[in-house]
């Protein structure tokens, strides 16, 4: 699983132009089933975002394909860990390490 880290580069009024194109581009990874939480972080210097299911080349591609990201408004920090404990309604994405 991923935690990634926006954070932005660029004045709010910058993040916001390109809010639209964000929240689609958003909207189709849910869609897929790799996004499962996201939103800002408090305070707004950026967001988060919590994805599963992919390689962390996956993930790093389609942080790249993030219209924040290719404004230049954000960049990306992206943390994977093994998500061994989960709520129920996460538990498709529940892992079970090596032992």
């Amino acid at each position: 699983m991923f935690v990634m880290e926006l954070t932005y580069t660029a004045p709010v009024e910058s993040v916001e132009e390109e809010m639209d194109a964000h929240i689609a581009w958003l909207d189709g990874h849910y869609a897929s089933g790799v996004f499962l939480a996201s939103g800002r972080k408090v305070p707004r210097d950026g967001g988060i975002i919590l994805a599963g299911g992919i390689t962390r080349a996956e993930i790093e591609k389609i942080a790249t394909e993030d219209p924040f990201a290719v404004a230049g408004v954000c960049e990306y920090r992206i943390t994977e860990f093994i998500a061994t404990k989960t709520s129920a309604d996460l538990a498709t994405v529940r892992e079970n390490p090596a032992a």
